[in-house]
């Protein structure tokens, strides 16, 4: 079939997967380039493992350690008439990658938050891997069952305390407005944390450190964006912001419970990028499209790969770490300076629809949207037929 991207507002419904293979292949090999990860992981489990930041940590580790990976994801599989997810095409494309460089890979496609995918992870690891010694958790989820009572969780992104008005671009209609968010009541912020919060990441690493598949001097890391002034009211200072609040609480708790062991837990601040989560966000494909003018200007920007990149070789794999007064790795320092939040900031206050060309980085924005889905890569042809059936061999039912 002739695949052309499907866009209905924040999501595209389909993906691409030369395209999709394309994208990971740049990924990889930007991180060989870059040489090996002095001391990096031999065997990872990557909980979201096939997209975003879960992916680049995939093919960090693989790719610039020599790790086994085993990927945990929840993605939909290609048939004749529709093609699969993204996530199923960039694993797809991981998986001939690493296999071509004999480097052990293997996934699970199903739902991480249930107790029965925990027990299946964990036995893959105790016949095929040795302990695991890096755990990364890179989950973006709208609902959660709690595996315990059976009830589920509906995270909402909304404002505490007050409502709260803001402009956005609206990439439907490729225009600036305004949007207005009624405050979260206490039980959308409660269910909020309970889906995105720290509770199932603390779950994972109870199960694995019972299960006795965790090597010594492990670590783990949960990804979060912490922002500053122009994102605190939607982002930082709302339930969002109360849930990665709860990732702090569960490093704590995981670094205690893995004494014995000398593991480790963070939770790492990572720079705001086009993801499929955060083009969800209210404000933030404004923020981000002024952001990435702004930074591209200057020569700071990084994209997902180089963001993972430096957390294995500044933050994960160092002995002296960037770390915040909390304990986090924070990766996010270029974004957050002084003189880049003023610049955009000042930009904000002038940018209306007339001048979203001139003033921000809009193209930039939404070719990288569309590379998410394999699409807005100038060296395929996409409107010749491609096959949508590709495979995965290393998966487990």
């Amino acid at each position: 079939m002739v695949i052309q991207p499907k866009i209905r507002g924040f999501i595209c419904t389909n993906a691409h997967p030369v395209g999709c293979a394309a994208h990971v292949q740049e990924q990889i090999d930007y991180i060989k380039a870059q040489g090996p990860v002095a001391n990096g992981p031999k065997n990872v489990l990557i909980i979201g493992a096939s997209t975003g930041y879960g992916l680049a940590s995939r093919i960090t580790a693989a790719f610039g350690s020599g790790a086994k990976t085993l990927g945990i994801f929840f993605e939909k599989e290609p048939s004749e008439t529709k093609t699969a997810s993204a996530g199923w095409y960039n694993t797809a494309a991981f998986e001939q990658a690493a296999e071509a460089e004999g480097l052990w890979n293997k996934h699970i496609n199903g739902d991480a938050f249930t107790d029965e995918l925990k027990a299946q992870t964990i036995d893959i690891i105790s016949r095929e891997m040795g302990k695991i010694d890096l755990v990364v958790y890179s989950l973006a989820a709208p609902r959660r069952k709690d595996p315990v009572t059976g009830e589920v969780f509906s995270s909402v992104l909304k404002p505490i305390g007050q409502a709260y008005t803001a402009k956005t671009l609206n990439t439907s209609k490729r225009e600036i407005e305004d949007i207005s968010v009624e405050p979260a009541n206490d039980d959308e912020i409660y269910q909020t944390i309970k889906v995105m919060g720290g509770e199932d990441w603390e779950r994972w690493l109870d199960q694995l450190n019972a299960a006795n598949v965790l090597a010594d001097n492990c670590q783990t890391v949960a990804y979060t964006y912490t922002g500053k002034e122009l994102t605190w009211p939607i982002y930082g200072k709302a339930t969002i912001g109360k849930a990665k609040e709860d990732l702090d609480r569960a490093a704590a708790d995981i670094t205690s419970k893995l004494s014995a062991k000398k593991g480790k837990a963070y939770v790492a601040s990572l720079k705001a990028l086009v993801t499929q989560a955060s083009s969800a966000i209210p404000i933030m494909p404004l923020y981000i499209s002024l952001l990435y003018r702004v930074m591209k200007e200057e020569g700071s920007h990084e994209g997902c790969i180089e963001q993972i990149n430096a957390l294995f070789r500044q933050g994960l794999y160092t002995d002296k770490p960037i770390l915040d007064e909390v304990g986090r790795l924070r990766m996010d320092g270029k974004e957050l300076s002084d003189h880049i939040q003023q610049t955009v900031k000042d930009l904000w206050g002038q940018v209306t629809t007339d001048s979203i060309d001139t003033l921000t980085d809009y193209k930039g924005y939404h070719n990288e949207f569309l590379r998410l889905f394999g699409f807005g890569y100038n060296q395929i042809n996409y409107d010749a037929e491609v096959s949508p059936l590709v495979m995965l061999k290393n998966i487990s039912a």
